[in-house]
């Protein structure tokens, strides 16, 4: 089974605040202009609705150039590793080896090639198509979908004598009955597409382009040229016929040029090319073009079906003769945990069982129902998956249709996940008619059994993990909707305080009561009361402001306080299923009867939160959804976290001697990120520090030497040079500027150790 991939929504693509998040806006990335990063942020997430189409599918290569465009430049073909989940990615073999693409189908793609300061994208003429074989569902370099002609012009010809050369290569193909689409690349030639009606090799489409370019070689012998010897093309058009070819790329339409000025691949009109003041567009002039013309190149490059995971539910189902819900849109993932049972009065009566994961129904048909007690099994046979908007579908499907019958909700409710894998799913349910623990275990195909088990403690102090925010912007987020929090320097603690004893755990699950014996006084404070509270300790500046560094020293701070912000439990009832706003209601109730520190939530919409949280000099905001469940141990997109300067967990990995004064002890930490592959070398930091911090480091380090790097990879021999390296267990905190191509973290600060942390909960931000 061979099926195209591109994308059928994105002629029609809905704009919402990309998901990846911009640094260095104001990067000048072309001089000439002052145009900077945010500017050209801005062109690829609008011209994202146009440009999409004729490069989803296709293998992205990217050419970057991170400091701007009179500054070095590199293509980028591999993926990194620290590229994000939600990017699509195929894989080609070539003969160095295989590589592995982005491929960029929708805004945020685009907002993520501009933020990486790739301002060129090639793609191919071929896109990927989808293959099953024997380990499932592969995407593989398929037939080109169409032609393209790069017209070149050697040294003295005009840009006149181009647009002559492209009318004859249209004319030549239109014989054949092939439509021609003219570009002015944004360098010094032209492009000509042609959308081919059934695709061919790739091999055929060189044979073909090579024809025409010798054909007019010979009609038009002064002015054309199809060979690539460049000693051949003064005063001469050469019309590359090569770039058809499976294992090249061009320039991608609407893609910048990283040239002097921020020009572009841009689409013309054929009657654009007779006018003799034909230049190259800037990409402000491509932005009005497209407002008021639209996408030139609509013809070029058809909509074609993309496989997602709704797919095969839509392929089953006629929207025209069905009421149940039949969108076209692709699923979009999400951290919902609603569930739903339908009664389905079908051929024969059964029950459908459907969990909310990932913006889609994973879904079973359940002959039985789910069993009700612990001592037998249920048949679940797997089913497509289900759009998000089954969840509260009742009716008739008419017979003849698929799955033809009566359709009722016989439970709904949430639940809450412990494993979730291809094979094997464990829930607690909590429904109206259903609630409790259940298994679903994969036997053979798409058979499973359903299983109850014994139901677990609800609470379980000890075994409990924070939940964890997302990183991102909250400019977008609408305060009817989200609640702000202040965002402080301080460390992570969960807080059980069981009427007159108190108990303390770190993010990482340590107990750490007794390291906190200012915060003793939280025992009296709750002493009628069984509470646990999730919050910060605090160290307070002399302007009563959180300080990282104190918190270094908190042994000596004359402030140290835990500020709460969220309550799991209280007197015997479970709050995590609770909504976020009914949780916070508690608790400010519960502080109002006691010296519980409860900040008040940053009032107005997100713009405002973050200008107060900057004037209070906290790290940033801290957005909640009002309507999100508490979710431990788990990284939601219910909770965003947008912070002011930019910071990261690293694992230190070894130390070099300073200089100068520093000549007898630590001039600098070597930094590094855990990986698949062990820890990855990201760099030096050696400022920021105090000189007690130096001397408290080289104390604590000292007795972790070791002979063997840490590190994954041989360190640079500049980087090398008389390291002192150490074992991989203690985790600090940095600022930097910005990540650099080979992931190394750039002009990096010290902020101190993270005694709450372990390495292993240490990722790249």
């Amino acid at each position: 089974v061979v099926k195209a991939v591109n994308t059928r929504e994105t002629r029609k693509l809905t704009f919402m605040a990309p998901r990846v998040k911009l640094t260095n806006p104001d990067k000048v990335l072309y001089p000439a202009t002052g145009t900077t990063k945010s500017e050209i942020f801005d062109y690829y997430t609008r011209i994202a609705e146009v440009m999409v189409p004729h490069i989803a599918g296709r293998p992205a290569t990217r050419k970057r150039w991170p400091n701007g465009v009179e500054q070095s430049s590199f293509f980028e073909k591999q993926l990194a590793s620290s590229a994000p989940d939600w990017l699509p990615r195929a894989s080609v073999s070539h003969r160095s080896g295989t590589t592995t693409y982005p491929i960029i189908d929708s805004a945020d793609g685009l907002a993520w090639i501009a933020q990486q300061a790739a301002l060129e994208v090639h793609v191919p003429q071929w896109r990927f198509v989808a293959e099953w074989t024997r380990k499932g569902e592969e995407l593989k370099p398929g037939p080109a979908t169409r032609l393209v002609f790069d017209l070149d012009p050697g040294e003295g010809v005009t840009m006149m004598q181009l647009a002559k050369v492209a009318r004859a290569v249209r004319d030549l193909i239109a014989d054949i009955g092939l439509t021609t689409f003219p570009l002015t690349s944004g360098s010094k030639g032209l492009h000509l597409y042609s959308p081919l009606d059934k695709p061919v090799s790739s091999q055929g489409a060189v044979t073909l382009a090579k024809r025409v370019a010798q054909q007019l070689e010979t009609s038009m012998p002064k002015l054309v040229t199809a060979t690539m010897t460049k000693s051949l093309r003064a005063g001469k058009v050469f019309v590359d016929w090569s770039q058809n070819s499976g294992s090249k790329t061009t320039i991608a339409p609407y893609s910048l040029r990283g040239r002097e000025y921020p020009t572009v691949a841009a689409p013309r009109s054929w009657e654009e090319l007779d006018d003799k003041k034909l230049r190259q567009l800037r990409y402000d002039e491509v932005l009005q073009r497209v407002e008021r013309d639209g996408d030139l190149l609509a013809q070029l490059d058809a909509d074609v079906h993309v496989p997602d995971r709704l797919s095969k539910y839509r392929d089953m189902r006629d929207a025209s003769k069905t009421p149940e819900p039949v969108p076209i849109s692709k699923p979009v993932g999400g951290e919902g945990n609603t569930f739903v049972i339908q009664e389905h009065h079908a051929r024969r009566l059964h029950y459908d069982f459907r969990l909310e994961r990932d913006g889609v129904l994973v879904s079973w048909a359940v002959p039985k129902n789910l069993p009700e007690t612990t001592s037998v099994n249920h048949l679940a046979v797997h089913t497509e998956d289900h759009p998000l908007e089954y969840g509260g579908f009742e009716g008739t499907i008419p017979k003849g249709e698929y799955g033809a019958g009566k359709v009722l909700i016989w439970d709904s409710g949430t639940y809450e996940a412990e494993k979730f894998r291809d094979d094997e799913v464990i829930v607690t349910l909590h429904g109206s008619r259903i609630s409790g623990r259940y298994a679903l275990i994969q036997t053979n195909g798409d058979q499973w059994l359903a299983h109850r088990m014994k139901d677990q403690k609800v609470f379980e102090f000890d075994e409990l993990a924070p939940m964890l925010a997302s990183e991102g912007s909250v400019a977008a987020l609408k305060p009817s909707q989200w609640a702000f929090e202040g965002k402080w320097d301080g460390y992570r603690l969960l807080v059980d305080a069981d009427h007159g004893t108190v108990r303390l755990r770190s993010r990482s699950g340590r107990d750490v009561t007794g390291e906190y014996p200012q915060l003793r006084s939280l025992a009296a404070d709750l002493t009628d009361h069984h509470a646990v509270l999730d919050g910060e300790v605090v160290a307070l500046d002399a302007s009563g402001v959180p300080s990282f560094n104190e918190m270094q020293n908190r042994g000596r701070a004359t402030s140290v306080q835990y500020w709460a912000f969220d309550l799991l439990y209280l007197d015997g009832r479970s709050l995590l299923r609770a909504k976020y706003s009914d949780r916070r209601k508690l608790l400010e109730t519960l502080s109002q009867a006691s010296s519980l520190i409860v900040p008040d939530l940053l009032p107005g919409d997100s713009g405002e939160a973050l200008d107060r949280s900057a004037q209070r000099g906290w790290e940033g905001v801290i957005a909640k959804r009002r309507d999100s469940t508490y979710q431990p141990g788990r990284r939601s997109a219910s909770w965003v976290k947008d912070k002011h300067w930019k910071t990261q967990e690293i694992v230190i990995g070894g130390w070099k001697a300073g200089e100068g004064g520093r000549s007898s002890g630590i001039g600098a930490l070597l930094m590094g990120i855990p990986s698949d592959g062990g820890l990855h070398f990201a760099g030096r930091v050696g400022t920021g520090f105090t000189e007690r911090d130096l001397a408290n480091l080289k104390k604590t380090l000292a007795p972790l030497h070791t002979d063997r790097s840490p590190f994954d990879a041989p360190l640079p021999s500049r980087d090398a040079r008389g390291v002192t390296f150490v074992e991989p267990v203690l985790v600090g905190e940095v600022r930097y500027s910005e990540w650099t191509p080979d992931g190394r973290l750039r002009q990096s600060s010290w902020r101190g150790l993270r005694s709450d942390k372990e390495p292993s909960e240490v990722v790249r931000e």
